[in-house]
Parts: C-alpha cells; sequence; structure tokens
C-alpha cells in the first residue's frame, strides 16, 4: 500500500470506476489509478452490463490485485445506468472519500494525493475538484482546459456553487472523473438519483452536495477527459436534453422546499429563472453570457 498523505484520518480512497462496453479504454483508465502514488486506495470496478470484452478486462484487474481491486455489477449483469453504477460503487466502498473515473478516462499522476493534501488543509471542504482537460489530443484534435468553478483555490460556501456553476449558472461544472467527495457526504444526500440515468446524473448529485456543503476548485489538472464520439453526452439530442433539463428543474424545485438549503428563497428565484429560459432561448442565451463575465469577475 501506499504510504497515505499525513493530516488525515482514515484517509483510504475508495475509487468507484463505472463502465459500459469500455473495452478500448479501460485498461489506459485503470492503470492510471493504480499509477497513483502518496495515497492508500481500493479500486470499485463497476460493469453496468457491458457486452463486449471490458468486463473479462476488469476481471482480470481484480484477479491478478485481489487486495486493491474488487469487480462488481447489478443482478442479472443489468444495464442500468451511470447514477446506479456510481451508487453500487458507493454500496461496497470502505474508503473516507470517494473519487470517481469513468472507464474512458485518465488521471495524472498525483492526483489522489493532491486532493487529499487539500482536504488535509481545508477540513471544511464537501468535495475537491480541478480543471479539466477535454482530451481531443488522444486522436489528434485539440486539448481545451476547462476551469470549474467560479473561484479557484479558495473555499466556496453555499449556496454559491449551487448558482453560478451549470446547470442553474453558466460557470463550468466538475467532471465526475475529477471529484473527490467525502464519503459521509455523498451517503448523507442519498448518492446519486437513479431515475436519472444517462444526462443530468451528474449534476444533480453536485447539487444536492452543493446545496449544503463547501466545495472547493483547484486551478490544478488531474484528468484527461476523453471526447469521442460514443460518449454518452456526444449523442445527446436537443429534444432530449431540453426535456430532462425541464425534469430536472422540477425535481431540484421539490428537493429545495423539502431541504434545509441555505438561501432557499435565492435557489428558488435562480430555478424560476432557469425555467423562464428554456421558454426564451435567445434571451436567455444573452443573460448566460452577462452571468458568467459576473462570475468570472468576482472568481
Amino acid at each position: 500500500m501506499n504510504r497515505p498523505v499525513s493530516g488525515i484520518t482514515g484517509t483510504m480512497v475508495s475509487v468507484i470506476c463505472i463502465f459500459f462496453n469500455a473495452e478500448r479504454y479501460i485498461a489506459e483508465a485503470v492503470d492510471s489509478v493504480l499509477a497513483q502514488e502518496g495515497a492508500d486506495f481500493e479500486v470499485l470496478l463497476v460493469d453496468d452490463g457491458s457486452t463486449d470484452a471490458s468486463g473479462a478486462i476488469a476481471r482480470g484487474y481484480a484477479a491478478r490485485l485481489p487486495g486493491r481491486v474488487r469487480y462488481l455489477h447489478h443482478p442479472d449483469h443489468a444495464n442500468r445506468g451511470m447514477s446506479a453504477a456510481r451508487n453500487l460503487g458507493l454500496r461496497h466502498a470502505r474508503g473516507a472519500f470517494i473519487a470517481f473515473i469513468d472507464g474512458d478516462d485518465r488521471w495524472r499522476p498525483g492526483k489522489l494525493a493532491e486532493q487529499l493534501a487539500i482536504f488535509a488543509a481545508q477540513p471544511d471542504a464537501a468535495m475537491v475538484c480541478g480543471t479539466v482537460n477535454y482530451w481531443g489530443s488522444w486522436e489528434g484534435r485539440a486539448d481545451r482546459l476547462i476551469p470549474t468553478g467560479h473561484t479557484l483555490d479558495r473555499l466556496s460556501r453555499p449556496p454559491g456553487a449551487l448558482l453560478a456553476l451549470y446547470p442553474l449558472g453558466s460557470m463550468d461544472a466538475p467532471s465526475p472523473s475529477d471529484i473527490m467527495v467525502r464519503r459521509a457526504i455523498a451517503e448523507s444526500v442519498g448518492g446519486f438519483e437513479e431515475e436519472f440515468t444517462g444526462l443530468y446524473e451528474d449534476v444533480v448529485f453536485f447539487a444536492k452536495v452543493f446545496a449544503g456543503a463547501p466545495a472547493w476548485f483547484s486551478s490544478r489538472v488531474w484528468v484527461d477527459y476523453r471526447q469521442h464520439r460514443d460518449s454518452s453526452s456526444a449523442s445527446v439530442v436537443p429534444q432530449r436534453y431540453l426535456a430532462v433539463r425541464r425534469r430536472f428543474l422540477a425535481w431540484l424545485a421539490e428537493y429545495v422546499a423539502n431541504g434545509a438549503i441555505v438561501s432557499k428563497r435565492r435557489v428558488m428565484r435562480a430555478i424560476a429563472l432557469a425555467e423562464w429560459e428554456l421558454d426564451h432561448p435567445r434571451t436567455a442565451r444573452w443573460l448566460r453570457r452577462v452571468r458568467k463575465a459576473y462570475w468570472a469577475l468576482r472568481g
């Protein structure tokens, strides 16, 4: 085992890698996790009903590294979507912290150790994430570095991130493959909402965390977020996106109304504005540019 970062008790990180038919990429994702140094971690490989060779690849890692890697799947090897797959990993996690990586992404060296060091220095932080490399160079296209959050390298207290980040705000939300979250926080908000299966499933979880807990958005780059035509986001048609966005806003309004949310009225006004923008897309585009400039100046 790697020596854990000092200053954190119970420092094991449970790394949850979900995958579905990722035979082309999964070995690179898992190897980038196993190469992490300076952190004590376990790897949970969650197969969401793959029909290609990716399941066999994952089982091979678990067989070779039984003390470090575990292979999980749903009953009857069902495909239940990303939220259910991440929740399966959460139920089997043993670490005090949770990190996620999708089966087609790649971590950079030092990711786990550097994020644990931030938690050690920022005991109030519930989640840590960084700037994301939208990784096109793996197939000859350009990379793009996208900072996450509305304020970098300082603590954001609720409901700042909820209001400023997509989908209520205009600043960029995290990539699931980049975040580390305290397991107690992930469990306290009920994990991922399984009614959201392939779109908005990540921002629903982020919204629950940001509504009640501080987050740290780093300028560091820890993840290469692979851009390819087979990804779930690349195949979304506009009509489905708008329908899911409306469903998300309705869900969030109910969640906020029934919860102990900081600045509840302010959040509800932001939800109402987001619903209005769906019916006024041209004005909405202008408003998003204004809000993004505002948060950039504040950050």
